[in-house]
C-alpha cells in the first residue's frame, strides 16, 4: 500500500503522541536532530569515489535507506511543529533558484549563482 506524505504525517504525529515526545521536538531540537541525520547520510559517503556512490552494496544502501526515513521524518515533524507545508516551501524555493539560476547562464556548470 502506497501512503501519501499526509498519511505519513499522521503515523508521524501518532508515534510521537504515543510516545509523549512533544515535550521534547522543540524547532530548535527537530533542526539540530535533522541536521545530525543528514551528517549521518553524508557518513555512508565519506571517501567513497563518484563510481562508488553510485553503486552501492546493499549494506549501504539499506543504511542510506534508514538514514533518508530519518531526514524525512524529522523535516516532517520540523514542518509540522512551525506549521509549514513542506511541498509549498519546496515549490517557492524552487522558484527563487530558477530566478538565480536560469538556464541560460546555469546550464552544465555548476557555478553558485553569484559568480554567474
Amino acid at each position: 500500500m502506497i501512503k501519501t506524505l499526509e498519511h505519513l504525517e499522521l503515523d508521524l504525529k501518532k508515534f510521537i503522541r504515543d510516545r509523549d515526545w512533544e515535550q521534547f521536538h522543540s524547532p530548535k531540537n527537530l533542526a539540530v536532530g535533522l541536521s545530525v541525520e543528514a551528517s549521518e547520510l553524508l557518513e555512508i559517503f565519506t571517501w567513497l569515489t563518484d563510481e562508488e556512490s553510485k553503486n552501492l552494496d546493499s549494506d549501504n544502501l539499506s543504511m542510506v535507506k534508514d538514514e533518508v526515513g530519518d531526514i524525512l521524518i524529522y523535516l516532517l515533524d520540523f514542518c509540522s511543529t512551525m506549521h509549514l507545508d513542506p511541498i509549498e516551501c519546496a515549490h517557492q524555493k524552487l522558484q527563487k533558484n530558477a530566478k538565480k539560476y536560469p538556464v541560460s547562464k546555469a546550464k552544465g556548470n555548476a557555478t553558485k549563482y553569484t559568480e554567474l
